[in-house]
């Protein structure tokens, strides 16, 4: 028989355990009982056992129901309603407990795959590692950046760029920084952040990337360009009435001098210093105006049309003005095009002219190379833009002016404008494109176009 409620089986089991000590005491001094008695002291002793037994499963209740908080395992249940209605409260309070514990759970769940689901969305890179370097967290635009499939350490980051986890982990909570780095043959100029927080007792540092390099050029080019105007307009304005004046002044000078044809010879002599020294501010202001309408057309240049075209005719185009100077100084040049049928989206007349700047500086790069090579190559890199490579032999830039190169009027050549390798960068900004350089001493230097 099944005794329902917790009170009546305990009530039940004392009664036995009473009733068999009674018998126990009744028989333990009758021989012939002997046997019996022994029965009875072992039946008492298993119903002692199975009475603790009982009682105590509350307490093994609750050993699950903590093992249960403590393993994360909320799928047990309590369901021992036949004990009693004190059972009962029991079962149910264990049974909501595990619930709410078990809500707040997927409440967390759900919250950290929404965050994650944020960040991995983001444009800008997202790391967030350990002070020991392992990674926790990074996200889709950091792969995308950086090239990089897998990322469990900080210094996975060395395939990237040598000297990039050092940065990182000397990175401390507030800090900003700058870091150059060249990814598939485009540079990038990184901005990177750094923020520290807590979690699980441990220091965690967060930075994230963005790449500014788009963003800094256009605005340099913008710096340059209104400075440019503001220039060559009060040059204008100030050398134009100048070199009219000195005209003007000439000329009344050669009128005078053919209605007085009988000067003497001091005096002859005097007049022609001032025609002279007229006509060399004539000369001179002459000069600086046309060296500011030179100028004038890096704010001056014309709107691009873009059309489809292949890269191949581009090259024709282009080594048909060039092989003459090749020739002439016995350079070897190498054309390579994967694959041959390449396309580009672009102004080609533009683009022409940004090859034949490039071309120009690698003829001059080489002139004193006894072996002189230039090689032009077009290819499609692994995020899916268009690149063209001019590489040489010569001697390299030198690292002190690699930053200065693209700058309007700067020229490290005697006889260079300093305008060719500013105009290049204005046009490929006009295309949603970049220009760079890569160089090393006395190895050479490779200019990329990426459009």
């Amino acid at each position: 028989m099944v005794f329902k409620g917790f009170r009546i089986q305990v009530i039940v089991r004392v009664l036995l355990i009473v009733v068999n000590v009674a018998l126990i005491f009744r028989l333990h001094s009758q021989t012939s009982y002997a046997v019996s008695t022994i029965i009875l002291i072992l039946l008492l002793i298993i119903q002692v056992i199975m009475l603790i037994r009982y009682a105590e499963q509350t307490n093994r209740k609750l050993t699950r129901f903590f093992e249960s908080i403590r393993h994360a395992d909320f799928t047990t249940s309590f369901a021992d309603n036949e004990l009693g209605k004190s059972f009962e409260g029991l079962n149910r309070e264990f049974n909501e407990v595990i619930e709410a514990f078990n809500r707040n759970k997927t409440e967390k769940e759900e919250h950290f795959n929404y965050l994650l689901t944020v960040i991995q969305h983001v444009s800008i890179g997202i790391i967030v590692y350990k002070l020991n370097g392992d990674v926790d967290v990074y996200n889709n635009a950091v792969k995308r950046l950086l090239q990089v499939k897998r990322l469990r350490k900080i210094d996975d980051l060395k395939e990237v760029a040598e000297d990039l986890p050092g940065v990182l982990m000397n990175m401390k909570a507030g800090n900003k920084t700058l870091f150059k780095l060249f990814i598939n043959d485009e540079l990038l100029q990184l901005s990177i952040s750094a923020t520290a927080f807590r979690m699980r007792g441990e220091e965690y540092i967060l930075v994230s990337f963005q790449d500014i390099h788009p963003e800094l050029e256009q605005k340099e080019i913008e710096s340059w360009q209104k400075l440019i105007r503001v220039l060559t307009h009060e040059i204008m304005n100030s050398i134009t009435p100048i070199s009219s004046l000195a005209s003007t002044v000439n000329g009344i000078l050669d009128d005078y001098k053919m209605t007085n044809p009988g000067l003497d010879g001091e005096e002859a002599e005097q007049l022609e210093n001032i025609v002279h020294a007229i006509s060399t501010i004539e000369n001179r202001s002459k000069g600086l105006l046309n060296f500011v309408e030179l100028y004038r057309n890096l704010t001056r240049i014309p709107k691009p049309h873009f059309r489809y075209f292949r890269v191949r005719e581009l090259f024709d185009r282009v080594l048909q003005l060039m092989d003459p100077k090749f020739e002439a100084s016995g350079i070897v040049c190498e054309v390579n095009i994967y694959p041959r049928d390449l396309k580009i989206l672009a102004d080609p007349d533009l683009v022409e002219q940004v090859l034949i700047n490039l071309l120009l500086n690698a003829i001059d790069a080489v002139r004193e190379v006894p072996k002189p090579e230039i090689s032009i190559t077009a290819s499609m890199n692994l995020n899916n833009r268009i690149i063209i490579e001019i590489a040489d032999n010569g001697k390299g830039i030198k690292q002190d002016i690699m930053d200065k190169i693209f700058m309007p009027f700067f020229t490290s050549k005697k006889s260079g404008s300093g305008i060719g390798l500013s105009l290049s960068r204005q046009i490929m900004s006009m295309h949603k494109g970049s220009i760079s350089v890569r160089s090393k001493a006395d190895k050479g230097a490779v200019f990329t176009v990426v459009f």
